[in-house]
Parts: C-alpha cells; sequence; structure tokens
C-alpha cells in the first residue's frame, strides 16, 4: 500500500464532503418536509453519494479530491460498487450497533496502524492514499 492517508486528511476531507453534499440535500428537505434537520431523503441522498461518486469517479469523492486523496482497493485497483457498499453500508450497521463505538475505535486504527485503515477499510478491502496507484 502507497501512502497511505492519515486521520487529519481523512477527517477534512470527510468534512468538506459533509458539507458539499449536505447544504444541497438540506434545501432539498427543506422544500418538500419544510425542515432544516436530516430526514429519510438526506439520508439517503448522503448513501448514495458516499457509494456512487467514488465508483464513478475511480475512488475520489469531492471533499477527497480537493484534499488530494482516493479510496482504492488494498491491490491498488479502482473500487466498485460491491467494495463501496461494503464500506459504506456494512461498516455503517456496525458502526451504529456498536452505538457509535467502532467509529471511535476506527479513528483510532487509522492513527496507530501503518497502513492508516479503518474499520471500514479492513471490512472492504480498501485504504485511502495520498499518491493514488496508476490504475
Amino acid at each position: 500500500m502507497e501512502n497511505p492517508a492519515g486521520f487529519w486528511v481523512r477527517i477534512l476531507a470527510s468534512l468538506l464532503d459533509a458539507i458539499i453534499i449536505g447544504i444541497p440535500l438540506s434545501i432539498i428537505s427543506y422544500l418538500f418536509f419544510g425542515v432544516w434537520e436530516e430526514t429519510s431523503i438526506t439520508s439517503f441522498g448522503s448513501i448514495l453519494y458516499s457509494i456512487i461518486v467514488p465508483v464513478l469517479w475511480v475512488g475520489f469523492t469531492v471533499g477527497k479530491k480537493i484534499m488530494g486523496i482516493r479510496i482504492v482497493k488494498v491491490d491498488g485497483s479502482k473500487v466498485g460498487y460491491g467494495v463501496m457498499i461494503l464500506r459504506v453500508i456494512v461498516a455503517g450497521i456496525i458502526y451504529v450497533v456498536t452505538l457509535g463505538i467502532g467509529l471511535i475505535v476506527s479513528a483510532f486504527i487509522v492513527g496507530l496502524r501503518d497502513d492508516k485503515r479503518a474499520i471500514h477499510d479492513l471490512i472492504a478491502g480498501t485504504y485511502v492514499t495520498k499518491n493514488p496507484p496508476e490504475i
């Protein structure tokens, strides 16, 4: 695995994605439901963004592209829908079932492991790299 991305750059990319996708989804939620809070529409839109965009954009989301990092499989190849479903949905279920403890553990292991892989990376066979391998 080449140049795994560390904790802070991954957090910043996630925050950028949350803002970039969150604002339009909040506006849609307000137009349809009259509320700015999270709704089923915003949750579903966010999940779709997290699965579809990296597949179509060779591992990048908008936030990851801005930060110069992307998701790849451990062999350096590009991610597909199956991998992203594992990474987003299955890992998300684990984080919910563990009441967020899994997410906290994930943050620690990104900081402590040499390969910087979080629980969702281990489940899906992915990692986030600063220097994307050639596809």
